[in-house]
């Protein structure tokens, strides 16, 4: 089945369901990708694992799938958590995505004193998170949390939880291990303020880490960062 349509629901999978798609899948499957009933393709839920489905039927916003039968167990995804802070329009889309495919399972937008972003569209982010989870053959898709204050964030953050914080000319290295529930916070471009560097120092459960000898930009930043927790052992 490698290659075929990969399609996210939020119905229930069994042996024997029918499912509908949303208007959109439907349009894709018959206007974008010209297929037709009887072709296959993949379902998953985030729940019930990965099935093969028969399109029924198709036709402009509509379209039905019979499930035949399931092509993987659903396994848990290790809990990572994205704290970043949002970037312009097209940057963020592109960290919802790379998130989501580093393995990231809450993505937490963070709001900074140097956060220069209008208005979050936190229904066209889950949107590409789902999309990415689609594409690199992930069994779920992360959680999108709403914007918050970093401050507030912080302040119910559990304090046996480490928290790898991203901060330029730390001094810091790599991360040397992988906690249980991996987090990692990234931060505006132009970096954290000379106050809340103060405020992140003075947290225990808040570790830097280094991403190498070099400045990078933000977006690189959340993308090195989540690839060496993803290779880091555990501990």
């Amino acid at each position: 089945m490698t290659g075929s349509i990969r399609l996210f629901t939020t119905s229930p999978l069994h042996d024997g369901a029918s499912v509908p798609a949303t208007p959109d899948q439907a349009h894709y499957l018959g206007s974008v990708m010209r297929q037709a009933a009887g072709a296959f393709v993949l379902l998953f839920n985030g729940v019930d694992g990965e099935w093969r489905a028969r399109i029924d039927s198709v036709r402009k916003d509509r379209a039905v799938f019979a499930l035949e039968g399931q092509t993987r167990a659903q396994t848990a995804t290790p809990p990572l958590t994205l704290l970043f802070a949002p970037l312009k329009r097209d940057t963020t889309h592109m960290v919802i995505e790379k998130a989501t495919e580093l393995g990231a399972t809450r993505i937490v937008p963070v709001l900074t004193e140097r956060t220069n972003a209008g208005r979050l569209n936190l229904e066209r982010l889950v949107a590409i998170a789902r999309e990415a989870a689609e594409q690199c053959e992930r069994l779920d898709v992360p959680v999108l949390a709403e914007p918050a204050r970093l401050s507030d964030v912080l302040a119910s953050w559990p304090h046996d939880r480490v928290l790898f914080a991203a901060i330029e000319r730390s001094g810091a290295s790599a991360p040397a291990f992988r906690p249980d529930e991996a987090a990692l916070l990234v931060g505006p471009e132009g970096g954290f303020t000379p106050r809340e560097l103060d405020f992140l120092r003075r947290l225990s459960f808040v570790e830097p880490i280094g991403l190498g000898p070099r400045v990078l930009r933000a977006e690189t930043a959340v993308i090195a960062g989540l690839a060496l927790l993803q290779m880091a052992p555990s501990r």
